[in-house]
């Protein structure tokens, strides 16, 4: 290290000691130069001074032997080389014995004394010129000449000294400051060592402030260093909110995100004259709603609430979560014909049994399509008034928005967007049906990202986009190309968040289980299955509960032991699908809890009002199975949620195969839901399962839910978004360069 001290800091210092003395040796010189130019010109007009009164005399009565003479004995001095008598006309009367050949009379005399430095053979040599005063006959003036390579001599060894005084001063100083940086530097790592070992830099003690401020920045940037580098782990491998806000900041540069979907996160309605704040029954608010806690934003979605319009202010916006608002949520209004056609119509009669293989024949009719196109414009249009910058990032969430990609490209061209399907997509010969199929198409793919649960359902697109839209499919990135424009087709298996916050306010899971289990007046020793759904012919509850009733005909020693809890929120309720499904419902609970119940048994247990998620939570962990039936499903969450739920790990998952979650949750027991004795035998395996077997598969279903949160979820499509966004700008700028290259090759062709 001391080496190293050494070359950093001596070298700079010797460096600028040496450019120094560079600097002061011409300084030195010179001043050495004046300072004896003049003592010679002082000695001059003191030899002159002295000499006049003796040679003028001598001059006035020429005498050759006399005047040399005395000229003589004044040039004994070493330094005082010559002396010369000038006459007029430049003629040299006299001259010392080793006058130099360079010394000439000049036929101007000075008025007043001149001096004046020539050069020579033996060096320098300065001429000291003086008018001569009185009658000198044909004398005019006197040249004292002095010798000045003493000065040269002196000025060497000047040079010499400083030369030598200024090395041994850098050695000295660099000397001095590596030993002190060493010193210092040494107790600082000593210092820093001990805080790094004991993390004490991460501390934030109140009023604890290291004396040395260098200290206390290296301490500064530890931390900053230590936390850059937890939320690159985190956002790598364990996804996290701190992990999704630094995607935003660091990849995205702080963009704005913009989060639209049909559905609100939190509905306003009227109870009783209050209003009162409810959490909707859908997955994908459970899933992006914690996103947007995390990176903050705006959600764009209709509002719905009977007090919806009573809550938010003059721009229809509202801050939300109420308890610790972090993000807004802007609404967007609908009449009741908009509602009708494009909500329940073209949306719900149409693309929604289009998309599931659920035997529901899909409605299309002309003025659903035409409000389905008008309100995604009104989306479109609240989108472009939301907006802070021509380039936001903008995720669609699901088939009501499908238009919008394309719409909002004709308003913000810079935007990033990305829609995300949070249905399955049909192969190409079941969405041929759709009449408009080709619209909905291009203006999906005006999207940089389409989003889908799973690859299966990616190959399905690409597949019905190689039908019906003519267009480039790069399938081995795949990629689509409509006019210029590329969309990105990947799979992103939608997820919850971990751990989800509405554990927070739970009890332990036996303070759980209990306070159900008398809630609904059930038998301590009863084995409760959980089921909780919105009520939609496609998550397959008639089946679930036919499921049940062949158990307790095949193995009556369920009977009085067995109950499913069965929520069901309701949805859609108007259309014809979702009134006869609720029907059928009922009429087979009320049959089987009327063939296998009594007075103190049901073995179904039918609610059918929406709970909020605390008491869904509560559910989940009271139970000792949960049964997701779906016959066709994008992801389903309940599964993941239950997953989530069990940090105890004690108890099973049936799961339909037909559900997306079925991809990733395999230790999960996985049944056709259209098979009732399968799903049978598999309840029957849950209530059997051995208390070891349970926790092991929960145990690593835990651990993949975990590692595939919402935050993952949300931070891959970020990420790829962030992706495209430098791809574009690296694009634009290599035009911008060749449209320079282009001009200027055009002008100099015409010069």
């Amino acid at each position: 290290m001391f080496k190293d001290l050494a070359l950093r800091f001596g070298v700079p210092l010797v460096l600028v000691l040496a450019a120094g003395t560079y600097f002061a040796v011409p300084l030195v010189d010179r001043m050495i130069t004046e300072w004896f130019r003049s003592d010679i010109e002082m000695r001059a007009r003191l030899v002159m001074n002295s000499i006049e009164e003796g040679l003028v005399p001598l001059l006035d009565r020429p005498s050759q032997p006399r005047i040399r003479n005395f000229l003589a004995k004044v040039t004994a001095d070493e330094r005082l080389v010559a002396i010369v008598v000038c006459g007029r006309n430049g003629k040299l009367l006299y001259k010392t014995e080793h006058t130099p050949n360079v010394i000439t009379c000049s036929a101007q005399p000075p008025v007043v004394p001149a001096f004046e430095i020539v050069p020579s053979a033996g060096g320098r040599l300065d001429l000291a010129s003086f008018p001569l005063r009185g009658e000198t006959g044909e004398a005019q003036y006197l040249v004292i000449v002095h010798d000045l390579s003493f000065i040269d001599r002196r000025q060497s060894s000047a040079r010499d000294y400083l030369i030598a005084f200024a090395s041994l001063v850098a050695l000295v100083l660099v000397g001095l400051c590596v030993l002190i940086a060493w010193l210092v530097l040494r107790s600082w790592m000593r210092s820093l060592i001990r805080d790094i070992r004991g993390k004490r830099f991460l501390a934030e003690v109140a009023g604890q402030q290291p004396a040395d401020a260098v200290i206390g920045q290296v301490r500064q940037v530890l931390r900053e260093i230590e936390e850059a580098q937890r939320q690159e782990v985190e956002f790598r491998e364990n996804w996290t909110p701190d992990a999704l806000r630094h995607i935003v900041k660091e990849h995205l540069n702080n963009t704005q995100l913009i989060v639209v979907s049909n559905r609100e996160p939190y509905i306003h309605n009227r109870e009783n004259g209050d209003t009162v704040v409810q959490y909707p029954a859908s997955g994908m608010v459970t899933a992006l709603e914690p996103v947007m806690r995390a990176c903050s934003g705006v959600w764009i979605a209709h509002g719905s609430g009977s007090a919806d319009k009573d809550a938010v202010d003059s721009f229809d916006q509202v801050r939300v979560p109420p308890e610790d608002p972090s993000y807004t949520l802007r609404r967007v209004w609908l009449d009741p014909e908009e509602e009708e056609g494009y909500y329940y119509g073209f949306s719900n009669e149409g693309i929604w049994p289009l998309c599931h293989l659920t035997f529901v024949r899909p409605s299309f009719r002309p003025q659903d399509w035409r409000y389905y196109t008008a309100v995604n414009r009104k989306f479109a249009d609240a989108i472009k008034q939301e907006a802070k910058s021509e380039r936001p990032v903008v995720l669609l969430q699901d088939f009501h928005v499908a238009l919008a990609p394309g719409l909002v490209r004709e308003h913000l061209p810079q935007a990033t967007t990305a829609l995300f399907w949070h249905i399955p997509w049909p192969n190409p010969a079941a969405f041929g049906i759709c009449p408009w199929k080709a619209e909905l198409l291009k203006g999906m793919l005006q999207a940089n990202i389409i989003g889908f649960h799973t690859r299966f359902h990616c190959q399905n697109f690409l597949a019905t986009v190689d039908r019906f839209v003519e267009s480039h499919i790069d399938y081995e990135h795949s990629t689509v190309t409509v006019s210029n424009h590329t969309c990105h087709i990947a799979p992103y298996p939608i997820s919850i968040e971990w751990p989800p916050h509405w554990l927070n306010s739970q009890a332990p899971v036996a303070d759980c289980r209990r306070n159900v289990l008398e809630r609904h007046r059930l038998a301590r020793n009863v084995m409760l299955a959980v089921g909780v759904e919105r009520w939609d012919y496609t998550k397959g509850i008639p089946d679930r509960v036919a499921a049940v009733e062949r158990l307790l005909e095949v193995e009556p020693e369920w009977r009085g032991r067995l109950v499913l809890l069965q929520v069901a929120a309701p949805s859609r309720s108007k259309l014809p699908a979702y009134i006869e499904i609720q029907r059928s419902t009922h009429e087979a609970v009320d049959r089987i809890n009327n063939r296998f119940g009594n007075e103190d048994y049901r073995p179904i247990i039918l609610i059918t009002e929406q709970r909020d998620p605390a008491e869904v939570y509560e559910l989940y962990r009271a139970a000792d199975f949960c049964i997701v039936s779906s016959l066709d499903d994008g992801m389903n969450l309940v599964a993941k949620e239950f997953v989530a739920a069990r940090e105890d790990e004690d108890a099973v998952l049936v799961l339909s195969t037909f559900a997306g979650a079925s991809r990733e949750l395999v230790e999960a027991l996985i049944v056709n839901p259209f098979d009732i004795e399968g799903t049978a035998r598999a309840m029957a395996q849950a209530l059997r399962m051995s208390r070891e077997e349970r926790r092991q598969r929960m145990r690593v279903m835990r651990y993949t839910v975990k590692q595939n949160n919402v935050f993952r979820w949300a931070g891959r499509m970020l990420m790829d978004a962030a992706r495209i966004r430098q791809r574009e700008q690296l694009t634009a700028l290599s035009t911008d360069q060749t449209a320079r290259d282009t001009g200027a090759m055009a002008r100099a062709r015409r010069r």
